[in-house]
């Protein structure tokens, strides 16, 4: 699946793209905490019993689990801006039918489609790569990454207040309006990338991927409810284990598959898959605990009796602690590289949780574990995307950050079935009202913290990375493959060759391995792309003689742009310590 490119000539990526992509993580993000407010007043909200009301929640988890790798594969093959479009508007709609309802069924279908948004997450990484300079690409993606936990945070507090003084209708109305400006925004400054995927859109993948899932995680969000030990649970997860497997299989032999399950299986692909169920397992963890802990009554004799929008504000500064650590991230990984990155945050989420089990007597307590656990996971979420475009093709980022994203919705998922059952079985019956124990709030930040733990060990097998200074990616065979087809092309079996070969150099004359080559004819629009072997070789065939500028572009280097006429085999070496040339049109 290598790379092409559309007609269009390619629109340089503006100083507010990056801020504009954040924000639709951020509306996106809302969505999923938007009713953590009115959660126990949905079965009188919706005149429906309580085990009815907790399927508003388990939609939007399954849909979402759904729709983002398959969001991510859209974007790679038709346009990952056209994708991001698609996903916020398909989330307004499910906002405004759900603002509409007082019914169950209705309020189940738009929650089911504003889950659909969460594919603008990956999406928006991979319009990142796309588009973006070297030197910004590291801040931005982690900005993108992080706008999960940024826009869960900040709902809390604005969901709190609106549910507090309004009709909570006026939740959906507010998201459905945060998500048309967002719309609004993505056409009016974001352009669209111009590498597309080759191949065919795998339907009965997505079918496959799409049953496994919604038979695994429906267990998990209900199990609960139905039992753990009940034939319906567990006849559930072992059809998900048969289905994925046969879907599995299907995949291998499926020539554009809908998740390349060899990239996948390569070691850093598949550690930082697994590492990322281990963050999404401890980020949840706080945004269960520290809201109950806070509201309950003080006569408890533990609980802060705060209001719902006090409760609200004390755990917002977990979004904008990870909102801030974008830049420090970019620092951090420049200098020592993504997986260190990762690591210092598992330590400093590990520590927040730690720390955190003898911060819970006020409420000034809880804000300094947020922030704490905020600046740990801000940094964890911000390394998970460098290490996955570290490893993909360019043609498989939407894809490949849509299955990340999607480890991190099961470790949401897991960690909200787990503590559930952990606050359930510690709590006090008082008036026939379960009450909370402290005993479970302290059980569940240890399962968080063991769930670090497994993260940290899953971190410190990812192979080490160069900072940059020197290209971040990594040899992929699949590129390689493309790079020899090239030379192919080159050579021409009985005829003359057609295109440039060469060498990409540093300052020294030293090889530079992964820099991006790009060829752009005389109309401006791009002719093709490679990357560059490791002994700094590159090879593009021409599909027609004239005149072309080769463009080339690698991690601490200056871009350079060199004229060059086609008219056979052309070798040329390009210098990145040399200043560039332009070519008229």
């Amino acid at each position: 699946m290598s790379h092409t490119t559309t007609d269009e000539p390619v629109r340089r990526a503006s100083g507010a793209t990056v801020p504009v992509l954040a924000f639709a993580g951020i509306v996106v993000a809302v969505m999923q905490t938007l009713l953590v407010p009115v959660i126990k007043d949905l079965p009188r909200l919706l005149d429906t019993s309580p085990s009815n009301a907790t399927w508003v929640l388990t939609s939007t988890l399954l849909s979402g689990a759904v729709a983002t790798p398959i969001m991510g594969r859209l974007g790679d093959l038709f346009g990952k801006r056209r994708m991001l479009i698609a996903s916020l508007s398909v989330m307004v709609v499910g906002a405004l039918l759900s603002a509409l309802t007082d019914a169950l069924v209705p309020m189940i279908v738009g929650r089911t489609l504003q889950g659909v948004a969460m594919g603008a997450i990956p999406l928006g990484i991979g319009l990142m790569r796309d588009m973006l300079p070297r030197e910004r690409l590291g801040s931005a993606m982690a900005l993108m990454s992080s706008s999960i936990g940024v826009g869960g945070g900040l709902a809390l507090p604005a969901a709190a207040l609106v549910a507090q003084n309004t009709d909570w209708h006026a939740l959906y109305f507010g998201a459905a309006g945060l998500g048309v400006l967002s719309i609004a925004l993505t056409l009016l400054i974001v352009p669209e990338s111009p590498l597309r995927a080759k191949g065919t859109f795998d339907l009965p993948g997505a079918l496959g991927l799409s049953a496994g899932l919604i038979l695994f995680l429906l267990p998990v969000s209900k199990g609960s409810d139905w039992g753990w030990s009940s034939p319906t649970t567990l006849g559930l997860f072992a059809a998900a284990v048969v289905v994925l497997l046969l879907w599995g299989l299907m995949e291998l032999r499926v020539a554009a598959p809908l998740v390349d399950l060899r990239t996948t299986a390569r070691r850093e692909v598949l550690l930082t898959n697994l590492a990322s169920i281990m963050v999404g397992v401890s980020f949840f963890v706080i945004s269960l605990v520290l809201p109950q802990l806070l509201q309950l009554p003080a006569e408890t004799g533990y609980g802060l009796g705060q209001s719902m929008v006090v409760a609200g504000l004390c755990v917002a500064p977990l979004g904008l602690t990870m909102m801030f650590t974008a830049p420090v991230y970019a620092r951090l990984s420049a200098r020592y590289g993504p997986r260190t990155t990762l690591i210092i945050g598992l330590v400093i989420i590990g520590i927040g949780y730690a720390g955190g089990l003898g911060l819970m007597n006020a409420a000034w307590q809880t804000v300094v574990t947020s922030v704490l656990i905020g600046a740990g996971i801000g940094l964890a979420y911000s390394s998970l995307p460098a290490l996955i475009i570290g490893a993909v093709p360019a043609s498989e980022t939407g894809a490949a950050n849509g299955l990340n994203t999607l480890m991190r919705s099961i470790g949401t998922s897991v960690s909200s079935a787990v503590i559930g059952m952990v606050l359930a079985n510690t709590s006090n019956v008082v008036g026939g009202v379960a009450v909370p124990t402290m005993h479970g709030f302290r059980v569940s930040f240890l399962i968080a913290a063991g769930a670090v733990a497994v993260g940290l060990v899953l971190a410190f097998f990812l192979p080490r990375r160069s900072p940059a200074g020197v290209s971040q990616l990594r040899a992929s065979s699949e590129e390689d493959a493309n790079l020899a087809r090239a030379e192919q092309a080159l050579a021409g079996a009985g005829q003359p060759p057609q295109g440039f070969r060469g060498r990409v150099l540093a300052a020294d004359g030293a090889p530079v391995a992964r820099a991006k080559v790009t060829l752009i004819d005389r109309h401006g629009r791009q002719a093709g792309a490679t990357l560059s072997a490791g002994d700094g070789s590159y090879a593009l065939a021409v599909p027609a003689q004239g005149p072309y500028v080769l463009a080339a572009r690698a991690a601490g280097h200056p871009p350079l742009a060199h004229a060059a006429t086609h008219g056979g085999d052309r070798p040329v070496d390009l210098d990145l310590s040399l200043p560039g040339e332009t070519v008229p049109a």
